[in-house]
């Protein structure tokens, strides 16, 4: 502890008490201790702070005013460190999260009312947004936590990944034609806007094997592309795992690929030049909960 700090907690204490022993025996420590702390203090401070009597001791002017500033500063102190407990034991405290809307149903959902019954005390938000926005928020201080779309790189951030996923071709009946990527592109495609993440890490994959992808319908919401394929409206590109009980219902069914699309990440994104907060780790531990899973369902992101 702060040597300068301990000598101000005995000098409040005495000048409460008015007296050395009272003070020594309230803070557990020998009345030789309070004085030579007390001495200490009076000679660093050039001042003479207590007026010694022999039933006691008073406090010189110098004293008292000492006494009214140390022992508002002390509270002050005390008050910050209660609240820091606090926040460490997530008693309080806050905890602000940045995902899109398939992001949140399919993935984070589960955690989302896990954290929430783990911890009631802590105000929990979540903002929608697409994993650029999300980025924007988290540098701006909006938001504590982004999850996002990868690969995305930025300096002024950390990104790690939390899983994996797989993005496929649906349609709503049975095909068991192995397509080419040729001949996916040929096909009525219903794929996300172009500025999503997911919709660039496809197009990518596609034209690095010189295949330009030209959708019929572009949507903004993940749900839809898993509606309109399971009505034959086309064949959406859609995630895997977040569609997995579609998969299993026969709703919507895999198209087989002469090539399979390398499995991406999904990942959370901070601030590098700033800590994260006692919430914001403990909900990071959670998502590497081995019995947390998350099977839930829209997103302009994904």
């Amino acid at each position: 502890m702060n040597t300068k700090l301990e000598q101000y907690r005995i000098f409040n204490e005495a000048a409460t008490t008015l007296s050395f022993s009272k003070a020594a025996h309230h803070l557990y420590i020998s009345q030789s201790a309070v004085s030579q702390a007390i001495n200490s203090l009076e000679k660093e401070l050039d001042v003479k702070l207590f007026i010694r009597l022999s039933k006691g001791v008073i406090l010189t002017p110098e004293g008292e005013m000492m006494h009214k500033n140390i022992a508002e500063a002390l509270t002050l102190i005390s008050s910050a460190e209660n609240k820091l407990t606090s926040f460490k034991e997530l008693k309080s405290g806050s905890l602000t999260i940045g995902a899109g809307d398939a992001l949140c149903e399919h993935y984070l959902l589960n955690y989302i009312v896990h954290f929430r019954k783990l911890y009631p005390n802590i105000s929990l938000k979540v903002v929608n947004g697409t994993s650029l926005e999300t980025i924007k928020m988290v540098k701006n201080g909006t938001i504590d936590l982004a999850f996002v779309n990868m690969p995305l790189f930025d300096e002024a951030l950390t990104i790690k990944p939390c899983l994996d996923v797989h993005d496929i071709f649906v349609t709503g009946h049975q095909d068991n034609h192995i397509y080419s990527y040729e001949e996916i592109a040929s096909q009525e495609l219903i794929m996300l806007e172009r500025l999503s993440n997911s919709r660039h890490y496809i197009d990518h994959i596609f034209s690095t094997n010189g295949v330009l992808l030209k959708p019929a319908m572009e949507l903004g919401a993940y749900a839809l592309l898993v509606l309109f394929a399971k009505y034959n409206l086309g064949i959406s590109c859609i995630i895997k795992e977040f569609s997995a009980q579609e998969l299993e219902r026969h709703e919507i069914y895999e198209l087989k690929l002469a090539r399979e699309i390398a499995p991406r990440q999904i990942g959370y994104a901070y601030l590098k030049r700033k800590s994260l907060s006692a919430s914001a780790m403990e909900f990071i531990k959670l998502l590497t909960h081995p019995q947390m899973g998350n099977d839930n369902q829209d997103d302009n992101d994904l």
